[in-house]
């Protein structure tokens, strides 16, 4: 149950409407996600698969990111929480990506877990004022503001994709392979 008391959905609805659709749908990519970075030491965090550099460490410090990046800052158009606020993008634009190799599991768990609840509360905010067809607060270079269903479009494009590098990283890991955790 959410702090709300309502079930967390776990997939998109068979037969849902729009907005519990793209929320059961991240979702499903967030559990898919962290089943397929959990349960590693640091040395299974810090595997890659050459030549890629790409790391389940760095994967899930960035998908952190962009949690926050979409939701606290796009959406909300509130400030970075820590750590990304105390970081240098310009001088070290890669960050999240190297940190995310050399932080412990139980670090890189905590981190990616809180953006994850930030995230949801922002959406719920957001939700409690309006439809997914409402404005961010960010605004484009060309003057524009997306609307909240095309943020949580792309944040599912950015699971979907990451979760395929993580397939292959942690299939050289272990051997865990599969589209949905166990039961």
């Amino acid at each position: 149950m959410t702090e709300r008391d309502e079930p967390e959905l776990r997939e998109p609805p068979i037969a849902g409407d729009e907005t519990s659709t793209l929320q059961g749908s991240l979702e499903r990519e967030r559990r898919i996600f962290a089943w397929k970075t959990g349960g590693l030491g640091v040395s299974g965090l810090r595997a890659t698969l050459p030549p890629s550099t790409i790391t389940l460490g760095g994967l899930r410090k960035h998908l952190a990111l962009i949690e926050d990046n979409y939701f606290t800052v796009r959406l909300l158009g509130r400030p970075m929480p820590p750590p990304w606020d105390a970081v240098d993008w310009d001088a070290d634009p890669d960050w999240e990506w190297r940190t995310g190799a050399e932080d412990s599991p139980e670090e890189l768990a905590a981190l990616w877990e809180a953006a994850v609840k930030r995230s949801r509360a922002a959406v719920a905010e957001a939700l409690e004022r309006g439809g997914v067809e409402q404005s961010a607060a960010y605004v484009t270079r060309s003057g524009e503001s997306p609307s909240l269903r095309r943020l949580l479009i792309d944040v599912i494009e950015e699971y979907a994709r990451h979760i395929g590098h993580a397939d292959l990283v942690r299939e050289s890991i272990d051997g865990v392979v599969g589209e949905d955790p166990p039961a």
